[in-house]
C-alpha cells in the first residue's frame, strides 16, 4: 500500500476484504460523525458485516441503511442492559450466523465541573455506560465468540483521560481507566479459554 504524501488529504486506500466473512457488533455508532460510524464504515469497506447497536434506534437504522444493506443491520441497544446485549448478539446470529468482533464504542460523560458537584445520577450513568457495558459484552458476547472456535476480538474504546486525567472529569477519567485495564482480558482468553 502506498503512503499518502505529506500534502495529500486523501486517506490511504483500505486493504479491501481483510475482514471478509467476519461480523462485528459496534456500539454507539448511530451518529454519522462519531468514532463508531467511522469504525463501521471502515469495517464495511474491509468486507465485514456490521450490526450497529445504539440507544438511538432510529439513528442506528438510518446509519446502517447508508452501508451495504446486505452486510449491515441495526438494533436499538441500551449497553447497560443484559437483555439488550442478548438481543444485539442474537441479531448478529440471526442476520449473519456468527459474531467475531465486538467494538465497545458507546460512551458518555458529564459537563466538566468540580468533583464535589457531580451528582450520583451522573456518576452512575458514566460508570454504567462506560464500564458496565464492557462487563455485559464479556458476559454475553464473548461466550458466543469462544463457542465458534475461531477466535475473535473484543475492542474497548477508552480515552487519553484514563492516563492523563483532565480536571473536572474525575469520574469520567476513572471510568475510562477501568476500561483501559480490561485490555488484559484478551490475554486471559488466550491463556485460560476465558
Amino acid at each position: 500500500m502506498s503512503q499518502p504524501s505529506a500534502t495529500s488529504s486523501k486517506p490511504p486506500t483500505p486493504h479491501l476484504n481483510r475482514l471478509a466473512n467476519k461480523v462485528a457488533l459496534i456500539t454507539g455508532a448511530a451518529s454519522p460523525l462519531g468514532f463508531g460510524a467511522a469504525i463501521a464504515t471502515r469495517y464495511a469497506a474491509e468486507g465485514c458485516s456490521v450490526v450497529i447497536g445504539d440507544l438511538d434506534g432510529t439513528g442506528a437504522a438510518k446509519f446502517a441503511s447508508s452501508l451495504d444493506s446486505a452486510r449491515s443491520a441495526s438494533v436499538q441497544m441500551d449497553v447497560t442492559s443484559e437483555a439488550s446485549w442478548k438481543e444485539a448478539v442474537q441479531t448478529c446470529l440471526d442476520r449473519f450466523g456468527r459474531l467475531d468482533i465486538v467494538v465497545n464504542n458507546a460512551g458518555t460523560t458529564y459537563r466538566n465541573k468540580p468533583t464535589a458537584e457531580v451528582s450520583e445520577e451522573e456518576y452512575m450513568r458514566v460508570f454504567d455506560v462506560n464500564v458496565k457495558s464492557v462487563f455485559w459484552s464479556v458476559r454475553v458476547a464473548v461466550p458466543v465468540i469462544v463457542r465458534q472456535g475461531e477466535g475473535g476480538s473484543l475492542i474497548n474504546i477508552s480515552s487519553t483521560g484514563s492516563i492523563r486525567p483532565r480536571p473536572g472529569l474525575v469520574w469520567y477519567n476513572a471510568s475510562k481507566g477501568a476500561v483501559s485495564n480490561v485490555r488484559t482480558f484478551r490475554t486471559a482468553v488466550v491463556c485460560d479459554g476465558y
